[in-house]
């Protein structure tokens, strides 16, 4: 008699993470995706933070949007909940840069 592993109840398929269960992300062109500009010192100890939000894109496009920006910015950033943080009040300038790059944008909030 062979010694198989008999699974009696797996709950959500395997161990390992399949893409059924990773959540879909519309991957739209960035002509198509409307997006806001706002400052932000909510929970920040008053420090001012620029916070992109609206993307439809997946992750990897993402990464590199925030690495092209932190790099023209010349500071630090994050991605969070789908929404590109850098740090300072740089609104004018990622305005400016989304633009080239094909993005609807514009600036949100007093």
């Amino acid at each position: 008699m062979s010694k198989k592993k008999r699974i009696v109840y797996q709950e959500f398929g395997s161990s390992t993470r399949s893409q059924a269960l990773e959540r879909a992300t519309p991957d739209l062109p960035p002509e198509k995706q409307d997006l806001r500009v706002q400052l932000s010192r909510k929970g920040r100890k008053g420090k001012s933070v620029t916070v992109i939000t609206g993307f439809q894109s997946s992750s990897d496009t993402l990464k590199a949007l925030l690495k092209k920006v932190k790099s023209q910015c010349g500071t630090g950033g994050a991605i969070k909940d789908d929404n590109l943080e850098i740090q300072g009040d740089f609104r004018d300038k990622v305005l400016e840069l989304l633009q080239k790059e094909g993005y609807k944008a514009k600036i949100s909030g007093g």
